[in-house]
């Protein structure tokens, strides 16, 4: 298995721990002010690691072609695409959310193929289908309450759009960060590229809550020290270390192949879940017995 696939099963197990801590904060104060919090800590986190790491606290060696695909990643990956995902939850439901998301990894490599005239190997493509199928079958295991026919249209189209906004921000990141723009055969630091989006993504936000006019919810928000605790702990595993190494997973691996790895969080959840006794079922091991043979046969591919 190649390093950028390495970091894709990192970014997964990064987001699997921040998944956990985000519930039991948004459970406090709302995803919409969490959705702030968490890229606002997630920027102070990477400002910190890029000053003891790369010497320069801010990426300010970045030209304005790099901002400009960074920020474009940020805005469609961080703000429209989890804006999509998080009202889906709300119309379809967690699980069936999720469903339809795994088809991330295939948009990803689409729009790679399109964009990029990035090619899958025979094998990586029947990996990539592999593991979309044992996280479909490990997140549908449980059937929630039934939803109408326009809510669930609705839903299926939010959960689509989040998908796909996923994909297009990881295809604009690995054209900002690989792109020799500074040197020839130099890409940009993956720790300067994720405060790049992060920036994107403060932004975004700022302009959401206004339009909404929710600022005095976070202003409750941040006064509960708990969901705080639980959202900073997030925001590191999260949007801090999984998305750096998410961003280094696409520039040295193929888009659709990081994508689907990435897209194993569900699976890794499972155990954990386990563990505080929630009740896992047959169909979800068998689903990520499924998702964990893909990865093994990318690791032999």
């Amino acid at each position: 298995m190649q390093a950028g696939e390495l970091a894709a099963l990192g970014t997964a197990t990064s987001w699997t721990a921040s998944s956990l801590a985000f519930e039991s904060s948004a459970r406090r104060i709302g995803s919409l002010s969490l959705n702030l919090v968490r890229v606002v800590m997630a920027l102070g986190w990477l400002t910190l690691a890029a000053g003891v790491l790369r010497g320069r606290a801010l990426p300010d060696d970045a030209d304005a072609t790099r901002w400009g695909y960074l920020l474009a990643s940020g805005v469609v990956g961080l703000v429209l695409g989890d804006l999509c995902t998080f009202r889906a939850y709300l119309e379809l439901g967690a699980r069936r959310t999720m469903v339809v998301s795994t088809a991330t990894p295939i948009f990803t490599a689409a729009l790679a193929w399109l964009a990029l005239g990035e090619r899958v190997t025979p094998i990586e493509a029947l990996a990539m289908l592999v593991i979309v199928l044992g996280v479909a079958l490990a997140v549908g295991e449980r059937t929630e309450g039934a939803v109408d026919g326009p809510r669930r249209t609705r839903g299926t189209l939010l959960a689509l759009g989040g998908a796909l906004g996923q994909a297009g921000g990881l295809l604009l990141s690995k054209r900002g960060l690989a792109e020799p723009l500074l040197a020839p055969g130099d890409g940009y630091s993956s720790i300067a590229g994720t405060q790049i989006r992060m920036i994107a993504g403060v932004i975004g936000f700022v302009l959401v809550l206004t339009a909404v006019r929710w600022w005095p919810r976070v202003a409750v928000a941040v006064r509960d020290r708990a969901a705080m605790g639980w959202a900073a702990i997030g925001a590191l595993f999260g949007p801090g270390l999984g998305v750096t190494l998410s961003l280094y997973a696409v520039t040295h691996a193929h888009a659709g192949v990081a994508a689907a790895l990435m897209a194993t969080t569900p699976v890794l959840v499972i155990p954990l879940v386990a563990l505080r006794g929630e009740r896992v079922g047959a169909r979800g091991v068998v689903g990520a017995l499924i998702a964990v043979g893909g990865a093994a046969l990318i690791a032999l591919a």
